[in-house]
């Protein structure tokens, strides 16, 4: 009777089509992601031009601003100079000619001497318009003028102005707005309009002042200073005097309300509000007259061009997004499309069509990774063809071992027959081959189960051993420990014998004189260490390290292709680090060791 078996024809495997990860939440599109990205991106620079660029700009034009207002007040100031020098030159010039020398000297003068006197301060005044009138006075109060009369009898030596000029010889006072005085302008000059300069006369021969000589300047010529000078949108300057009272000012009311308490040191610069306003201010000293010279420009005329540029700004902004919105879509529907209609496909092979195919003719990445997607379904559809195959030929594989198996098990049952026999004639070493050769069976098929008990794959090389001991007789001796709480764990079965084999016919068969074997189970590091041991010939460091890596790299084995099959079995079950290594010295011997996972009895 035929033992052959009808093998059932196999459905093709379709089990790995449509397991793809399960969709928790639509996610967002590729199309809206990519407009997102593309107005980010040009949203940037619209950020920068638009706030970073005019605070920037901003920044810059007040800096400038400062700087230019810096440099016009120093300039105002030398022009102040020069004019104040210019009317001290001209005091000087007074005082060194004769006739007014003569005067101040003597006190009286006669009329002609007031005349030459006069003609003298008319010349003067007459090539200088700036100046408003002409006074010398002597120390007994006599007085030559141009441009000014005697308002009172007073002594002009009790003035004031007299006063100061005489306690400070040789040095030049200014005086603002001059009222008071026992003198007035006969050419309508307001105090308001002039600016009184003094200087005393001393005399050569003792140093003492002799008289003075007053002049008064015409604001007008200062202001001509301001008015050619290039001021910012909305500035205006304004000169006060070291006793804080104005010399200058323009019509405006914001130079009246302006703190004069905030001026210290010879230069300051500081931000000050007036009617919620913000005004940069700005002053300098001019060390030769004492008066300051401060600058005002409003921050927010002066920025009214930054201003106008953010705005404008926005306007082209929001038209270049608006823009952008729709050159977006269309750039990204370009790229989204056949992407998209790749993803279609996709969920077409998802649902098990292995029919379909990427047609694009895009010449870029996405048609590479169309090209991708078509060579990724015909390899599919050939891996489901060669598991097909692989599957059939199992199958019937394991019924041609299923009919292979009824030869042990008759030659298990036959054999333990003769044991008893054997026992029965008392024949005790064929007794105890025997029995070792129906454990090795019996432990060997183990009903067809890939896992053993330590305790059985142990027993399993021992019988081994006993047959090779009584073939060989006096060849060698073993030994197998094991801790017994490691007994009980699981095991791949058939490792050892193996391992033992290899070491009998290789290792110890091939020395001179007796050997020995060893089998050793213990615990290191979480795992379980088989080693199995022997002091035969041993391997050159060629021979193990080519041994080593034909282990790792899955080319033959040097020791056979049972060596192989036990790493390769460990490997394929447990996976790296597990599985066999060897140690070896040319004429010593040879260990392999094997590591193996702790398996309870239940795994």
């Amino acid at each position: 009777m035929s033992n052959e078996k009808i093998v059932e024809p196999l459905e093709r495997p379709t089990y790995f089509l449509g397991v793809f990860k399960p969709r928790k939440g639509r996610s967002i599109s590729l199309r809206l992601k990519l407009m997102v990205y593309f107005l980010l991106i040009l949203l940037l620079p619209l950020i920068s031009l638009g706030f970073v660029g005019p605070a920037l700009y901003a920044k810059s034009i007040e800096r400038e601003t400062t700087a230019h207002m810096a440099a016009m007040i120093g300039q105002v100031n030398k022009n102040i100079e020069l004019h104040v020098r210019e009317m001290e030159r001209l005091i000087d010039l007074v005082a060194e000619t004769k006739v007014v020398a003569s005067f101040l000297e003597r006190g009286t003068a006669t009329q002609a001497t007031r005349l030459e006197i006069q003609e003298t301060l008319a010349a003067v005044s007459s090539t200088h318009p700036e100046i408003a009138g002409l006074l010398v006075v002597a120390q007994d109060d006599a007085w030559v003028s141009e441009g000014f009369s005697r308002t009172t009898r007073d002594p002009l030596t009790e003035e004031r102005w007299y006063a100061g000029a005489g306690a400070a010889p040789g040095d030049v006072k200014l005086i603002a707005r001059p009222i008071g005085r026992n003198i007035r302008s006969t050419r309508h000059y307001g105090a308001d309009e002039v600016v009184s300069i003094v200087k005393a006369v001393t005399s050569e021969s003792d140093g003492k002042a002799r008289g003075a000589i007053l002049i008064d300047m015409r604001l007008s010529a200062i202001e001509e200073l301001f008015t050619g000078s290039p001021l910012s949108k909305g500035g205006f300057l304004f000169i006060v005097d070291s006793g804080g009272e104005v010399v200058y000012a323009p019509v405006n009311r914001v130079a009246y309300r302006i703190p004069l308490s905030i001026l210290e040191g010879d230069s300051m610069s500081t931000v000050i509000a007036v009617n919620g306003i913000e005004y940069q201010v700005l002053a300098q000293r001019s060390p030769y007259t004492g008066w300051r010279t401060l600058g005002v420009f409003s921050l927010a005329e002066t920025l009214s061009e930054v201003l106008m540029i953010r705005y404008w700004t926005y306007i082209i902004g929001g038209m270049t997004m608006l823009l952008a919105i729709v050159v977006a879509f269309f750039f990204t529907s370009a790229i989204a499309k056949p992407i998209l209609d790749l993803r279609s496909l996709m969920k077409r092979v998802e649902g098990g069509d292995l029919s379909v195919r990427f047609s694009g003719s895009h010449g870029d990445e996405i048609g590479e990774l169309g090209l991708g997607f078509n060579e990724m379904i015909e390899r599919i559809q050939s891996l489901i063809d060669q598991v097909y195959v692989e599957q059939r030929s199992k199958r019937e594989a394991e019924l041609r071992i299923l009919q292979e198996q009824i030869k042990p098990h008759f030659l298990y049952n036959t054999l333990d027959t003769i044991q008893w026999m054997a026992q029965e004639n008392r024949v005790d070493d064929v007794v105890h081959m025997v029995g070792a050769l129906t454990s090795l069976f019996r432990i060997g098929l183990n009903k067809g189960r890939e896992f053993i008990s330590l305790s059985d794959e142990l027993e399993h090389v021992e019988s081994y051993l006993c047959i090779q001991k009584m073939r060989y007789e006096e060849k060698f001796d073993y030994s197998i420990t094991c801790e017994s709480i490691l007994r009980s764990r699981q095991v791949l079965r058939l490792m050892l014998q193996p391992l033992v084999e290899n070491a009998i016919y290789h290792g110890i068969k091939e020395r001179r004189g007796h050997g020995t074997l060893s089998v050793e189970a213990r615990a290191s590091g979480g795992d379980l260490i088989l080693v199995v041991r022997d002091d035969g010939v041993g391997m050159s460091e060629a021979k193990l390290a080519s041994l080593n890596a034909s282990l790792e790299d899955g080319g033959p084995a040097e020791g056979g292709y049972g060596i192989r099959n036990v790493h390769e079995r460990i490997r394929l079950t447990f996976g790296k680090p597990y599985g066999l290594s060897y140690t070896s010295v040319s004429g010593e011997g040879t260990e392999v060791t094997i590591r193996h996972p702790f398996l309870d009895s239940e795994d």
